[in-house]
């Protein structure tokens, strides 16, 4: 049974769910640390985003570690240590100890996710790569979702602390799923023999995958402003917390179902890139418009529907550079971007709500990562010397 692409798809979709849960938590937890730590907006923001501080500096170890130790083994081990991280946060009492305990979750989750896409890469890459990919992703934002639905309702009958072990129990299921059922895929070398290559990437490969990583990063730092901020912005209009992270979870939801099925459209369609572009634009001018137009509801749905095309294409574009061979490494330069990017974004976010006193200022920060994604996906065909019939 789990030899069969797709179903080893849905496995890696089902496991990936619990990354966003997990990151979600602090979030969904913001009205409890703020008033058990006395924390900032900049403090909280700081500890959303700490969770993806480590990859700025273990995505490119990570990458090798896959051709050393192999898949199966990196991509548990990450989830396990996903699990020590939230269960420092359940116990401990302080924003330090906090810091900390993402921190390490971080760690994990790096580890994880380089690996994750590489195993759907390595399952798909001659054929429905983008969709797969599509597939996949469509799991972050379903963690998310679920977490926006539950965490806050859970922490409110019985603690915050309790949201923290429940996500280090669902890391633990998704290590011992990965354990047991996950099988490499046929075209995958054994480690031994890819780790006399190791560093092997060309100045032209790091450079295509670093401008990869941008468009990626900004493309998230978007993401990550509206489903952390804008129940902020609800809340500051009168809403109920639970009702503002309810209304903000629908257009996470609907992204669950875009994203995949826009992998798929762009892919029958051919035109990734222009897709990217035109759907980036409109998703930041949804999340421009979210803190001052009364429908927030229509916003929330076309926010989710125009989040669907982009990151599958995007998240293929390492797989349009490098061989086979190198791909584990080119994977690791591009997540390194991502993840220093969606560390700057939500501090950067959570800062301009401190300076400004506005519940708008985050979103808007938010709407500017997402008119940058043209741009890397322009410097990108620039140097691939890649052209569709009317992008130019």
């Amino acid at each position: 049974m789990f030899n069969n692409r797709w179903t080893i798809l849905a496995l890696l979709a089902l496991v990936r769910t619990s990354m966003g849960f997990q990151f979600q938590s602090v979030a969904s937890l913001d009205s409890f640390l703020i008033e058990d730590l006395d924390l900032s907006y900049g403090q909280l923001g700081t500890l959303i985003g700490m969770f993806m501080l480590p990859g700025a500096f273990l995505a490119l170890p990570g990458g090798f570690m896959t051709r050393l130790v192999g898949d199966k083994r990196v991509s548990a081990f990450g989830l396990t240590i996903m699990a020590v991280g939230a269960v420092i946060m359940g116990v401990g009492g302080s924003y330090s100890v906090e810091l900390s305990g993402r921190l390490v979750a971080g760690i994990g989750a790096v580890l994880f996710n380089v690996v994750v896409v590489k195993m759907v890469t390595d399952w798909f890459a001659d054929r429905e790569i983008v969709t797969a990919l599509g597939v996949v992703l469509g799991s972050w934002p379903a963690g998310i979702a679920l977490g926006l639905l539950t965490q806050n309702g859970l922490a409110e009958t019985t603690s915050w602390q309790a949201v923290m072990f429940l996500t280090a129990a669902m890391s633990i299921v998704g290590a011992l799923l990965i354990t047991m059922l996950y099988r490499v895929a046929p075209v995958a070398e054994p480690a031994q023999e890819r780790a006399t290559q190791i560093f092997s990437l060309s100045a032209r490969e790091f450079w295509l995958a670093t401008v990869a990583g941008l468009t990626w990063a900004t493309f998230n730092m978007g993401f990550t402003s509206f489903f952390s901020f804008a129940p902020g912005a609800l809340v500051d209009r009168g809403i109920s917390p639970v009702e503002a992270t309810a209304l903000v979870s629908i257009g996470v939801w609907i992204t669950v179902f875009s994203v995949p099925l826009g992998g798929f459209l762009t892919e029958r369609l051919g035109r990734p890139y222009s897709a990217t572009v035109l759907f980036s634009l409109m998703s930041g001018l949804a999340l421009a418009l979210f803190p001052y137009v009364p429908f927030a509801l229509l916003l929330t749905i076309l926010f989710g529907l125009t989040i669907g095309p982009p990151p599958g294409a995007i998240t293929a574009m390492p797989s349009r550079i490098a061989s086979r061979d190198n791909l584990g490494p080119l994977l690791g330069v591009f997540f390194t971007w991502l993840y220093a990017g969606n560390f700057i974004g939500p501090v950067v976010a959570g800062f301009s709500r401190d300076l400004t006193s506005s519940a708008a200022a985050p979103l808007i920060v938010g709407a500017f990562f997402f008119i940058t994604v043209p741009l890397f996906v322009g410097i990108f065909l620039r140097f691939q010397k890649v052209r569709e019939q009317g992008f130019a």
